[in-house]
């Protein structure tokens, strides 16, 4: 099981989300959890290290898995035009 991490940028959405999306994005954020490559889950393109997003509804959560020390750094959580400025 992976510690889950949350960036700065990732709470700080968090806390001016609707309550709706909170609930929704902390479920797949306790699913990473579990398992950090789900099947719906793709790795970004154009980034040196390798980040991976997992989207929910219009929203998507970016983050990087760090196996040796078994955990996910949730770096960015936005609605899809801006996640990947």
């Amino acid at each position: 099981m992976f510690q889950v991490l949350l960036g700065s940028s990732s709470r700080k959405f968090l806390k001016k989300c609707e309550k709706e999306v909170y609930d929704r994005v902390m479920q797949k954020v306790k699913e990473l959890a579990v398992n950090p490559f789900p099947a719906d889950v793709k790795r970004v393109v154009g980034k040196e290290e390798k980040v991976f997003r997992l989207r929910v509804g219009n929203y998507r959560i970016q983050y990087v898995v760090f196996h040796e020390k078994n955990e996910i750094l949730v770096s960015d959580i936005d609605k899809r035009p801006r996640a990947y400025d």
